[in-house]
This record gives C-alpha cells, structure tokens and sequence, in this order.
C-alpha cells in the first residue's frame, strides 16, 4: 500500500479562486521589466538537483502528474476513433490494477485537447466526468489567419462544448514591441471566449529572448488570460526550465500587484516522468501548493503519460514494461 502525502496525491481540497479580470494595459510596468539570462540559466540548471523524491514518495508525485496532463493529440491524421480512444485513456490513465495496488480509487488526466474540428468528439466521448475538453484555436500553430476569422474559431469550438481555450499570440507583436496591439488582440481573443478559460500559447521559442518572454506574458495576464502557456509544440524549441522559470516569476509578480492567480503551462518536449518531478518542484517552489491543482497547472503533452505509468508498474513489480503496453490513441 503506497503511503500518501495528501498534499502530494492531490486529496486536499481544490483552491477556489476569482477568474482573472485583468487590467488595463500598464506600459510603464511593461517597460521596467527585464531578464537577466545569465542567472536564469544558472538556477535553471539547479533545479533538476533541488529535489529528490523515491519510492512511495515518488509514486504519489507521479499520481499527481497524471491529474495534471492535458492528454493531446494535435495530428493532421487525427480521427474520431483516436480522439474516442485518447478520451477513454483520460477516463482510465492508469490500469485499475495498478491504481488498487497504489491506494488511488480514483484518477483522471487534467483535461483532453484537441483541434476544434474534434470538440464535438470528445465532448460526447466524456459525457458523465467532470473532464474539461481544450480546444486549440486562433488559427493554431501559427496564428496567421484573418483575424476576424480567429474570432470565429473560437466561438465555434465555445459552441462544440469546448470549455477551455488555447490561443496563439501573434509573435509579431511581441519582436515588434507593439504591446499595445499584443494587449488588444488578447482581450478581445478573452471576451470571445466567454465563460471557457482561455490559455494563452507564447510560442517562446520564437520570441527572442526571455525578456520578451516575460512582458509577453504580462501583457497577457493584464489581458486576462486565465492560463499562459509556453508552446504550441510545433516550434523546433518549446518547454525549457529557463523560459519556465521567466514565465512563473511572471506570474508571482502579477499575483503580488493585482491578486489575480494565473496558471501556467509548459508543453511540448515533456516526455519523460522525471522531467515532470522537476517541474512540479519548480511550481511549489516559486508558487506554493495552489499552482499543484489542476485549475492552475498543467502539463501539455501525451507521451508523458506512457513513461509515468511504466513508472509506476516498476515501482511496484521492480520491472519496466514495454512501451507498447500503455498506447495513447
């Protein structure tokens, strides 16, 4: 029987919180804000070393990864039949066995994301669970369509019964320094999407540098997004520690300024279970424990979830299965 820390599986009770309302644009606030590379990349480098977690310990971190995974799957040769099978994965993550043996009655992935042509899909595929279904939008990966014609991607996904949103940001306005076109485009991208929470995708891996990242970030959380996410997953480089680091300190410093709490998520290139453990450690240090729920993080990714249950069966067998055992779609 695994011995769990409350905390750590995820039993304590979830924190409720005011939607972000944003706020006006603050140029001056933008303006002062910097990065120094240098030290990033320094105590990014720390972090994998910061934290050890074994055996039951780490069993139940695991457990808390899998509550915290947007299960995706953004292919061109997306079906319904694999959109189908990826929603029964994020209804059942783990095999029943396994979950008995570890003390977990229950456990669901955070949320299943998709392209919008496939809300409607996985919206009926999830009938009876609390699962939200994500929908990536706004012309996703480049966000280069009409403007107009974003706007309308959202509402349609919005329609389907999509109740969260991934936007991408037009990277221009970010190289361009046209904060104030960034901040336009993103409120009104939050209004479209009414009551869904909508996260707003940086792509920083085509920013520059970290200091774009860092007042891209915080012209969108004064925008109002609900979450800021790193990548689309298509960018020759998307989650790094650095930019995660740049992005989380982002948002603890718009938390101090306005109260409003932010989520947060790194996607693409998350693949094994102990880049997950790193990244949890890197939250509930620079956050605390609010930002380890699911209503305010979340990791972009589908692979991650395979090698954390091959995690888990060792744990308890002292064997690693073959990855063709825990197939995703």
């Amino acid at each position: 029987m695994l011995t769990q820390s409350p905390a750590a599986t995820g039993l304590l009770p979830q924190v409720t919180q005011a939607r972000n309302a944003g706020m006006p644009l603050d140029l001056d606030w933008v303006a002062s804000v910097e990065a120094n590379t240098s030290a990033i990349e320094r105590r990014a480098a720390t972090l994998p070393g910061r934290r050890s977690v074994k055996k039951d310990w780490q069993a139940a971190w695991l457990l808390k990864a899998i509550s915290l995974i947007d299960l995706t799957t953004l292919s061109g040769d997306d079906t319904p039949g694999r959109v189908q099978r990826l929603c029964a994965k994020a209804r059942q993550p783990v095999a029943p066995s396994i979950l008995e043996k570890l003390g977990m009655p229950y456990l669901t992935t955070g949320a299943v994301c998709v392209y919008h042509e496939m809300v409607e899909t996985a919206v009926r595929a999830l009938e009876g669970t609390s699962i939200p279904v994500a929908a990536v939008s706004t012309g996703f990966p480049a966000g280069l369509s009409p403007f107009r014609l974003r706007i309308m991607e959202i509402g349609e996904s919005v329609r389907a019964g999509a109740r969260e949103i991934d936007i991408v940001i037009s990277r221009r306005h970010v190289l361009t320094g046209d904060w104030q076109a960034l901040y336009d485009e993103m409120a009104e991208m939050r209004a479209a999407c009414g009551e869904a929470h909508v996260k707003a995708i940086l792509a920083t891996g085509e920013l520059g540098t970290l200091r774009n990242v860092a007042r891209a970030s915080l012209i969108c959380m004064m925008a109002g997004a609900d979450f800021i996410k790193t990548s689309t997953g298509k960018e020759g480089v998307n989650a790094t520690l650095p930019v995660s680091l740049t992005m989380v300190r982002a948002i603890r410093d718009y938390v101090a300024r306005t109260g409003f709490r932010v989520g947060y998520k790194p996607a693409g290139g998350i693949a094994k279970a102990k880049d997950a453990l790193v990244y949890l450690a890197l939250m509930k240090d620079e956050l605390g424990h609010p930002w380890l729920q699911p209503d305010l993080f979340r990791f972009g990714a589908s692979s991650l979830l395979g090698d954390i249950e091959r995690q888990l069966e060792h744990h308890l067998t002292g064997h690693y299965s073959a990855g063709h055992r825990h197939a995703m779609g």
